[in-house]
């Protein structure tokens, strides 16, 4: 598990960059002047160690903002950047084995889809938080399988690390999400398609304190 200094940063906006590369560390760039708290570097054309110069470009900017980085699918170029961790899905790297290899204080996530027991078996294996969704339709991935604010609040009741949801948030549909007790909020589109990118995350992010303060007793 991750240590205590980086475990409470597993909150927020949380943006995953789009497969094009034309733009990206731009649109990075202006999630972090809105408030996101992590980068996910997705690239899914198999560029593999060839995307690193990019990665330590995009490490700069999450350190300058206090943000975290982490690589989707690749442990070797999470090692070779110094990035902050990575995200496997059912298909990539298992965890336990994700674990030796990166050791104990960078972070994990894992996709868990709607699988609720998925996610107690990624989190016995070593993962830091656990990812549920598409919650909504998603226009990246309209085959995804659904996981309904229902089961953000099963998990939320019976798990204590931190959730993540994904798949078609938006601005104006996030704060039931939150208040179903995802931590994090992972958007691409949101993001990436919006006329003014910083100004999409800084609305996103602004909802995890608004959410908070309606949810207070």
């Amino acid at each position: 598990m991750t240590d205590p200094t980086t475990r409470p940063r597993l909150r927020g906006l949380y943006f995953v960059t789009p497969d094009r590369a034309s733009g990206r560390i731009a649109l990075v760039a202006a999630a972090l002047r809105g408030g996101a708290r992590i980068i996910q570097y997705r690239d899914k054309s198999g560029t593999g160690m060839a995307g690193l110069p990019e990665a330590r470009e995009l490490l700069a900017l999450c350190r300058k903002a206090g943000a975290l980085l982490l690589i989707n699918d690749d442990i070797e170029l999470c090692l070779a950047a110094g990035a902050d961790g990575v995200h496997l899905g059912e298909d990539d790297a298992g965890i336990a084995d994700a674990r030796t290899r990166l050791g104990p204080n960078r972070v994990i996530g894992a996709s868990c889809y709607n699988d609720l027991d998925r996610a107690r078996r990624a989190l016995a294996a070593g993962a830091d938080y656990v990812a549920f969704g598409s919650v909504y339709p998603s226009p990246t991935k309209p085959a995804a399988r659904r996981a309904n604010p229902g089961l953000l609040r099963a998990a939320r009741g019976e798990l204590s690390a931190p959730i993540c949801a994904i798949g078609g948030i938006t601005p104006d549909n996030a704060a039931p999400i939150i208040a179903a007790g995802a931590d994090m909020i992972a958007v691409i589109q949101a993001i990436s398609e919006a006329p003014n990118p910083e100004a999409a995350a800084r609305a996103l992010q602004a909802l995890f304190a608004q959410t908070a303060a309606h949810t207070t007793p």
